[in-house]
């Protein structure tokens, strides 16, 4: 399984982004897909997760953040809204393959906020 982030960059407080992440090759074992981020200098920590239509979110995001999952393309998505600059960090797009008993990691796409 390959996974390819993207819809980083850079945005004032207030503003929103989207992030996308498509994956590739053995996708019929994709169990679970979600976002992690890792603050600077500071450890990963998870932002949501989706797991057939049921979501969960770190108590940071919940009402200002939404995942959602599109099957047909393979891709998860993160809108994130009223971004804050504490939201500022990199993104890293994961998910778990059943098959695989395994977890797999996008690149990370950077999300900087402004005050």
């Amino acid at each position: 399984v390959q996974l390819q982030a993207s819809g980083g960059g850079l945005v004032q407080a207030g503003g929103s982004l989207r992030l996308s992440c498509a994956a590739s090759g053995r996708v019929f074992s994709i169990d679970r897909m979600g976002w992690y981020r890792q603050p600077p200098e500071k450890q990963r920590e998870l932002v949501a997760i989706i797991i057939s239509d049921t979501t969960t979110y770190a108590d940071s995001v919940k009402g200002r953040f939404t995942i959602s999952r599109d099957n047909a393309k393979n891709t998860v998505y993160l809108q994130m809204n009223s971004l804050k600059p504490e939201d500022t960090a990199v993104y890293y797009c994961y998910c778990y393959a059943v098959v695989q008993l395994r977890a797999y990691w996008g690149q990370g796409t950077q999300v900087t906020v402004s005050s």
